[in-house]
């Protein structure tokens, strides 16, 4: 697997401030971080340069990165011409050129700048800061758009092949994806802003898997729901679900516009139609959760004898079925029994990836308790 240098030089930071030894090494073999450029203007980021025999001027250095979509990319031609082995001289020439280009050529388009813009980000929604955490993403995401336009990219794997970074986009997008929604919930500027997002995801990499199609498919047409757009929203599900009755997840997000999340207005009957309707169908997928969103209606409806009754349909068929003489199937057969990557969205719909969702450990037993309530 490719690693970009500025994810390296990323860990190499976080490591060096938390563990002692590191910093030994590092100050023992000389060996430069990005921080290093900080305390340094740009004539001693020139002088620097012009001790590797590069002409040390602003315009050579454009020059060295004219065409470029990294300070990387512009680097390595760089190293090629002058035949260095000493990897400190190639660690300080990339430093270099990224520090003058995050100076001068600020709004230019860069990997590594993104690389920041995206970390910030992560920084920012782990402070809770929601609403900015969703605003700097959203001007990353305007900077992949970019690079896939200057390199002609149609695909999100293309992209992570091409572009490596510390947060690979198949993963960032469904983190961009969730930040805007919770941003949406109070502000219809970012709502509108995650209706564009999916539309252009969608638009741009047709091809992506089905979960990953379908997980961002409900994201867009819930928006456009929560958004007022009621009609959009139930002409973009019915013509999914013509063209694939048995998407059993498109059933149930076209059930939760109207069901009670937050201060939301509900309507439990439309609700019950569409999840029935999807239950009806015989192969439909994920039909587990289809009559455990059909259970907790009826419950919230005060008709518990239907909500057991369901509660007893999604046991049975969650309990595995087996083969004469052979293993445990999942539900569905052999295809559904199919080992998801850690990465991948999971197969339960929550739109989070597998390894923060059902293939994390179980959760404390307050915080199981909690998730028991609500539609989540």
């Amino acid at each position: 697997m490719k690693i970009s240098w500025v994810t390296i030089d990323r860990f190499c930071q976080e490591e060096a401030q938390v563990n002692e030894d590191i910093r030994r090494m590092l100050k023992r073999n000389g060996r430069p971080l990005r921080s290093s450029a900080t305390a340094l203007t740009d004539d001693e980021l020139l002088a620097k340069l012009g001790s590797f025999g590069l002409d040390a001027g602003r315009d050579g250095v454009e020059k060295l990165c004219e065409g470029a979509l990294s300070a990387e990319e512009a680097t390595h031609p760089i190293l090629d011409r002058l035949e260095l082995g000493d990897d400190i001289a190639a660690d300080w020439i990339w430093i270099c050129l990224l520090a003058l280009w995050q100076r001068w050529w600020p709004d230019r388009v860069c990997l590594e700048l993104l690389d920041d813009k995206i970390q910030a980000g992560y920084a920012e929604d782990a402070e809770k800061d929601t609403h900015q955490s969703a605003a700097t993403w959203l001007d990353a995401w305007s900077d992949v758009l970019r690079l896939c336009d200057a390199a002609s990219i149609g695909s999100i794997r293309d992209f992570d092949d091409h572009f490596p970074m510390t947060q690979s986009l198949f993963n960032w997008s469904q983190d961009l994806e969730i930040a805007l929604h919770n941003a949406g919930l109070d502000n219809r500027e970012m709502l509108l802003a995650l209706i564009d997002f999916c539309e252009e995801s969608l638009r741009r990499f047709p091809r992506e898997g089905q979960l990953m199609t379908e997980n961002r498919r409900r994201a867009l047409a819930g928006a456009y729901f929560d958004a007022g757009m009621t009609e959009r929203a139930e002409g973009l599900f019915r013509s999914w679900l013509d063209a694939d009755p048995d998407w059993g997840w498109g059933w149930i997000g076209w059930a939760d516009c109207y069901l009670p999340w937050g201060d939301k207005p509900n309507d439990f009957g439309r609700a019950e139609e569409l999840l029935r309707r999807g239950y009806s169908i015989p192969g439909v997928r994920d039909r587990v959760y289809i009559a455990e969103r059909l259970q907790r209606v009826c419950e919230d409806t005060g008709r518990p004898g239907e909500a057991r009754e369901f509660g007893e349909q999604a046991r049975r068929l969650r309990r595995p079925a087996r083969s004469p003489g052979g293993p445990a199937l999942a539900p569905g057969g052999p295809a559904r029994a199919a080992k998801v990557g850690r990465n991948a969205p999971c197969p339960c719909g929550s739109r989070k990836k597998f390894k923060k969702c059902c293939g994390s450990p179980p959760p404390p037993p307050d915080r199981m308790a909690a998730q028991r309530g609500g539609y989540a």
